[in-house]
């Protein structure tokens, strides 16, 4: 035990009773048992010499606590006896009880000491605490201003939720208290109360807006915890405080606060910290609320020069404020020299800052990179792993298509000198997740996921290699890319099996199994038999797992077509038929049935692609009855994966997980996430070019050399080596200079070529590094690929689902997803010109209807018109979409009355205008019949003449046409109308289906229209009982499942609110509401089903949707994040 400890220890017991008011009270001398306790304990030499001596004495407490002859002086002292017994490891429980009654009764120190003993002894969950509660009522009613501290302090550190209601009305009162320290103690209560129960303390709002304006600076200190965390949720709901922040901010940045507040001639540091991430959330992607807030940024970077630490934290919070809030260019030029300042700094502690805020501001200003890259390179040499760790960090976030391959073999470099796990891991990952993004081609795609698999060997996430057999098995969109990428696969495994194995890890093994059992048929004049006959060999290593070996019997049943390959894995298979392991077993004798069996085997392992069309049943049906009679038994039912990780989390147990990944650090006004869920990913580059250097051009291979300073390099510390051959440049040459001098300036001059080969080396690297990057190609955060860069491996898309991309992209998941998803935004992210036309003048977009009109191939006379926004009737262009006349828009009221009386009484949209000529108008509506949707579509003559010939058709890709009536009409009189009447089902599920028509008459041109209706119109409620869903959710075999953001409302049950919002939206029929849970059930027109699952946690929806039908829960789930978004 160290000297420090030691003689704080020494002195505690001094201290305590040194406070003791009664007079004549004896001190603890060098000679009272706790000293001795002490001092002897510093004096063993074994643990078990401890542990006797502390048995000891705690049998010596016990004996004395159980006294009654013990005086409350001396329970005080026995309490801090217990308190360092328990300090030390030992458990005093008995003691427990002592203590509670310690602090209920005695003077004022006595009861402090029962505080402190019960504070440490206690925890939220333990069954004693229920005895402190009257106590502490009764000292929160006190006069005396100790006591009412003392539980104040108890109630914010140990007190749980269900003990909140019986002391919140009078912590409530003690923020009018006359005492500052009451008033701070009882804001800090009030914060612990907000965070273990926000619901109970959402009725005092309005008085933490009187502790913020408190004129005691602790209790306006105290109460920023509580607005920090309030805005972090919403921050619109507190807009209105900004100016108070700031004024707040400007106080204390002048230093307006009292000396007692400062910290090394920093005023306040730890409070301006505070208000500069509150300032963050609330300016983020607002100019009229990051516009009050320049100034005072300004002044706190003007005014943070002192060079102490400090200072620097406060500057690295001004910088993520001011990269985060709506951008001033002023500002950004200051930011940048500070960041220059961090990772300039010789101090590593100040470079690793400087990394992380790079990393933070790379995404909006990639320049900031440019200008430092030399530095950056100087750090991957450098020899604090954190360092290093961080650079890879930031070269990953910068990540493009034309540097990929140098920043891969930097990471695998340093991933295989790490021997951090945690290290390996988090690398393996990322260096996983850039292959895959930015492949150059397939060999190098394969080896660099060789070196993955041997690297990361058996620590690695188990998504990763998961992930690389979908993606092999799944394909993209060219089958001949397919077929590339796996022969090179089954080359290279092949080529390993012909190595030693022992030194690949378990996990890479199962890999090379896998892909042989499926494509080993692809390279041609190779026979099964010699694949079995590599894949028997691993089977003789003994280090190879049960695992593995499963998986390798299982490829060798793949290959089982020839009687060749058929009789070496039977006798293979034949000595694990009586293995001890029950799934080794399972693998031996089925591979010895199918080899009995051809008929099985025919059917079961179909020959090279066949196996593609091959269904399976995901739901296991087939243990529906196994299932049932288990449930009727009295077994526990199923509960998915993300309910049981929820329920685990709530637990009062111990969290053993790792801390999270090495991202930027995370703040909530950022909206950072993990790379995993890239939906709330911020794809804004408007920061992009605001540095003071001009920047490069995309594409560029030059360095920006101005401003970059080397300071650290292989041969030592290169400004004093600089300054030597600066002075001896100086020196007037001479060719009767001494012999010894000219051997020096060699010396010299062979020094200083050395030291330009190695700069010349790191200039080489940098180009490498830093390619592609620039203010036209700025890389976006994260590391995702721009919208006009092309991904290497892209799946292949759904064509019946075109809005998976705005689900990806409105739904933050807490699920694993491919990173493909965020390719397919970004590729797809392209506007639609007549998206544009809603948002320009009339004649801005007939300019541009004009401009385009070249790009589309006109036939005939027909006028095309798009629609361009999901679930709306929007009009159309070109020379007969003109503005509706006055006619028209007063016949558009009396359009319903005109449908047939069998669709009167049922729900319909409004009536909305699809186009307008200049005598044919037409408008639409939606009717919603329990078997189809109908479409209404009105041709109404505005014209004074009738019109002769009037046709009109409509047709759709996604949808099927059950019926038409009323489509052609010999003659439309003058301000006529009639109704052509379409049913309408959709047979593939799909977000949203385009209706196209035309109009033709004697009188005019074609007219053509479209319009967009949503996957919505053709959901119907689908009533069902509680045991019907059971049934009906067991043998539904497609499911999805993804977390949904709630928005928190004042007094609302979240999960009712959800309910209601699908059940209005999206014609959802609830079926049942248990607990937190609520069940949900609808149909599309066409009979399908499609069963929803709603789950609360958190402020978070999670939600599982089921249908027998592939794409339906994929649709489904966008319209109910739109639904939840909107409510």
């Amino acid at each position: 035990m160290s000297d420090v400890v030691e003689k704080t220890l020494t002195a505690l017991p001094g201290l305590l009773l040194s406070l003791d008011s009664q007079p004549g009270a004896a001190k603890l001398c060098a000679t009272s048992r706790l000293g001795s306790l002490v001092r002897s304990i510093t004096e063993l030499t074994s643990k078990n010499e401890e542990e006797k001596l502390i048995k000891k004495e705690l049998a010596a407490i016990k004996e004395q606590v159980s006294s009654p002859n013990t005086t409350l002086k001396q329970m005080k002292e026995i309490m801090v006896r217990a308190i360092y017994c328990e300090m030390l490891g030992y458990e005093a429980s008995f003691s427990y009880i002592h203590a509670i009654k310690l602090a209920q009764q005695g003077s004022v120190l006595e009861k402090r000491v029962g505080y402190l003993a019960v504070s440490l002894f206690l925890h939220e969950s333990h069954d004693l605490l229920l005895l402190l509660v009257n106590t502490v009522l009764k000292d929160l009613q006190s006069t005396n201003l100790i006591e009412v501290c003392m539980a104040l302090t108890v109630v914010s550190q140990i007190f749980p939720k269900d003990m909140i209601p019986a002391v919140l009305p009078l912590v409530e009162d003690k923020l009018t208290h006359s005492k500052e320290i009451i008033r701070r103690k009882a804001v800090l209560a009030l914060y612990k109360f907000y965070l273990i129960a926000p619901n109970q303390v959402q009725h005092i709002h309005d008085k933490f807006r009187k502790a913020l304006c408190d004129k005691d600076p602790g209790v306006m200190t105290a109460s920023l915890h509580i607005y920090l965390k309030l805005i972090k949720e919403s921050p619109e709901s507190y807009k209105d405080l900004t100016d108070s922040f700031v004024t707040i901010l400007k106080q204390v940045v002048g230093g307006k606060l009292p000396v007692d507040f400062n910290y090394h001639s920093v005023p306040a540091p730890w409070l301006q910290m505070q208000l500069l991430r509150i300032l963050a959330l609330l300016g983020k992607e607002d100019q009229r609320t990051s516009e009050m807030m320049y100034e005072v940024l300004d002044e706190s970077l003007r005014r943070a020069e002192i060079n102490h630490n400090i200072t620097y934290a406060i500057l690295y919070e001004c910088l993520k404020t001011i990269y985060t809030i709506h951008p001033k260019s002023e500002l950004l030029e200051k930011a940048a020299k500070c960041i220059g300042k961090f990772v300039l700094s010789p101090k590593i502690n100040l470079k690793y800052l400087g990394l992380k805020a790079l990393t933070y501001v790379v995404q909006q200003d990639p320049n900031l990179a440019l200008q430092h890259q030399m530095t950056i390179i100087e750090c991957l040499d450098h020899s604090d792993p954190i360092i290093k760790r961080e650079t890879l960090e930031l070269l990953y976030r910068i990540t493009n298509g034309q540097n990929v391959s140098v920043i891969v073999e930097k990471m695998l470099d340093f991933l295989r000198l790490s021997k951090d796990e945690y290290t390996t891991i988090d690398l393996v990952g990322k260096v996983a997740e850039l292959a895959e993004k930015y492949s150059p081609d397939n060999s190098w795609f394969i080896q660099t996921m060789n070196a993955i698999f041997s690297i990361g060997g058996d620590v690695m996430q188990p998504d990763i290699p998961n992930n690389f057999l979908r993606l092999l098995a799944e394909g993209f969109d060219s089958d001949e890319e397919d077929r590339q990428l796996r022969l090179l696969a089954v080359d290279s495994y092949l080529s390993l099996l012909e190595c030693d194995t022992s030194g690949l890890p378990q996990r890479f093994l199962q890999v090379i199994s896998w892909v042989l059992g499926e494509f080993s048929f692809l390279k041609e004049g190779l026979e099964p038999a010699d694949v079995v006959e590599r894949l028997g060999k691993l089977l003789d290593d003994d280090a190879i797992t049960t695992e593995t070996r499963c998986w390798v019997l299982a490829a060798m049943s793949k290959l089982c077509g020839s009687s060749d390959a058929l009789c070496k894995a039977e006798k293979v298979a034949h000595k694990y038929t009586s293995c001890l392991d029950t799934a080794l077993r399972q693998q031996a004798v089925e591979l010895e049935l199918l080899g009995r069996d051809v008929d099985l085997r025919t059917r079961v392992l179909p020959q090279h692609g066949a196996r593609n069309q091959l269904e399976v049943d995901s739901s296991l049906s087939f243990l529906d009855g196994f299932v049932s009679d288990a449930l009727a038994r009295g077994a526990a039912p199923y509960k998915p994966p993300h309910q049981r990780q929820e329920e685990l989390s709530q637990e009062k147990i111990l969290n053993f997980e790792p801390y999270g990944l090495s991202l930027p650090v995370s703040l909530s006004a950022c909206s950072l996430t993990d790379r995993q869920s890239p939906t709330a990913l911020s794809l804004s580059s408007s920061l992009s070019g605001n540095s003071a250097d001009p920047p490069l051009k995309a594409g560029s291979n030059l360095l920006k050399l101005e401003g970059v300073k080397r300071v650290w390099g292989k041969q030592g510390y290169l400004p004093e080596k600089q300054a030597t051959e600066e002075a001896l440049a100086q020196e007037p040459s001479s060719i009767f200079a001494p012999s010894h001098q000219q051997a020096c300036s060699e010396s010299q001059q062979t020094t200083f070529s050395t030291i330009v080969e190695q700069d010349q080396e790191k200039r080489q690297l940098a180009s490498s590094l830093f390619v592609g990057l620039g203010s036209q190609n700025a890389p976006c955060l994260l590391g995702k690929p721009e919208a006009s860069s092309s991904q290497r491996f892209r799946r292949k898309v759904r064509p019946e689902d075109p809005s998976d991309v705005n689900r990806s992209l409105a739904v933050s998941s807490s699920f694993s997803h491919s990173s493909s998803a965020l390719d397919v935004l970004l590729d797809n992210a392209i506007p639609d010109p007549t998206a544009v036309c809603l948002l320009v003048e009339p004649a801005s977009a007939q300019n541009l209807s004009d401009s385009t009109s070249e790009a589309v191939p006109a036939v005939g006379n027909t006028e095309v018109v798009e629609a361009s926004e999901v679930s709306s009737l929007s009009g159309g262009s070109g020379p007969l979409a003109q503005p509706s006349s006055q006619v028209e828009r007063g016949l558009e009221s009396d359009l319903p009355s005109r449908l047939p009386a069998t669709l009167v009484g049922l729900l319909r949209s409004d009536v909305e205008e699809l186009c307008s000529g200049e005598s044919l108008s037409l408008s639409a509506c939606k009717v919603f019949d329990a078997d189809a949707l109908v479409l209404a579509i009105f041709l109404s003559n505005i014209s004074d003449s009738s019109i002769q010939e009037v046709s009109c058709l409509i047709s759709s890709e996604q949808l099927k046409v059950l019926d038409e009536s009323c489509c052609s009409f010999t003659e439309l009189e003058a301000h006529g109308v009639v109704v052509s009447l379409y049913r309408l089902v959709m047979e593939a599920p799909g977000t949203q289906a385009i209706v196209r028509g035309s109009v033709s008459c004697a009188s005019q041109a074609t007219q053509s229209f479209s319009l967009t209706l949503s996957l919505v119109d053709f959901i119907r409620p689908l009533p069902l009982t509680t045991e019907e869903y059971g049934k009906m959710w067991l043998s539904f075999s497609h499911d999805v499942k993804q977390n949904l953001m709630l928005l928190k409302h004042e007094e609302e049950d979240q999960l009712e609110a959800a309910l209601t919002a699908l059940k209005e939206k999206l014609c959802l029929h609830i079926v049942d509401v248990i607990g937190a849970e609520g069940i949900m059930a609808c149909q599309l027109v066409s009979g399908r089903p499609c069963l929803l699952h709603c789950h609360t946690h958190g402020g978070m929806l999670a939600i599982w949707l089921r249908s027998p039908i592939a794409d339906l829960p994929d649709c489904l789930l966008y319209h109910c994040q739109k639904a939840i978004q909107e409510r």
